[in-house]
């Protein structure tokens, strides 16, 4: 049994103050009756609950924080090597979290990470969109916008990657998008849009047309931005963001089911 005020703050955005008020203001219906007592106890799983004639169902609490990481740290929990990761930089009360997917040691910004691995992982293979700020050696060439826009195969993908890679060739699918920002013989900005962050896929991709990625940071994944947070720093969702995302893993879990539901049918 839970307070009825705990139970709307635990499973929706409102905070307990919003939803004290969403409850004493008549909002709030419990097994069809309006309840305009905070205090009233209800039965997770049992009572039914609506707010503003949406209904709050219980669902796995998980957090997520943003981290600015800065160049110079490893995405993993040691390094044979004694190289600094982002675990020494990271307080303690997030030791224990989960990194969607990887910046490498050279690379910077926003890096998600959770205390949920379902989470990680739906993130992780989902196409929702990466936005990237780099600054490469060079100019940015036709060529390179033609393969930013269809796509490439890169048969050999060594250039651009780590020296142990055993990724020997790699497929680059079309950018969702990108913008110039600067283009000089010496050097280059751009910002460019993915659907996926293969391993060192950018810098490879440069690569190949004798670019070297000289700044690589990553700005933004899906509606999380990385905006004023200092490198080095971290920040909870907001509830906007938790928004977002509550909704992608409802929908990733609706088609889940109905693949389930697809595949069961055709044997």
């Amino acid at each position: 049994m839970m307070r009825l005020n705990k139970y709307i703050a635990h499973y929706s955005t409102y905070s307990r103050r919003e939803a004290d008020k969403a409850v004493q203001d008549g909002y709030v219906r419990v097994n069809g009756e309006i309840e305009i007592n905070p205090a009233t106890q209800v039965q997770e799983g049992v009572d039914i609950v609506y707010i503003s004639g949406k209904q709050i169902s219980p669902q796995e609490k998980y957090t997520v924080i943003v981290y600015n990481k800065p160049k110079g740290e490893l995405v993993t929990k040691s390094d044979p090597k004694g190289r600094k990761t982002i675990y020494d930089s990271l307080s303690k009360e997030f030791r224990h979290f989960i990194p969607v997917g990887r910046l490498d040691f050279a690379s910077e910004g926003l890096l998600l990470l959770t205390d949920a691995s379902h989470v990680a992982t739906s993130l992780m293979q989902s196409d929702l969109e990466r936005i990237y700020k780099l600054k490469i050696k060079g100019e940015v060439t036709p060529d390179m916008e033609d393969a930013m826009l269809n796509g490439i195969y890169l048969e050999d993908a060594s250039a651009g990657a780590h020296s142990h890679s055993k990724i020997t060739s790699m497929e680059i699918k079309p950018f969702i998008g990108y913008k110039v920002q600067k283009n000089q013989p010496n050097y280059s900005i751009l910002k460019v849009a993915l659907k996926e962050g293969k391993n060192r896929e950018l810098r490879r991709f440069f690569a190949h047309f004798g670019a070297e990625v000289a700044d690589l940071k990553r700005v933004s994944f899906a509606e999380i931005e990385l905006n004023n947070l200092p490198t080095g720093k971290t920040r909870y969702l907001s509830r906007s963001e938790y928004s977002a995302l509550y909704k992608f893993l409802k929908e990733e879990k609706k088609r889940a089911k109905d693949g389930l539901h697809k595949s069961a049918a055709s044997k």
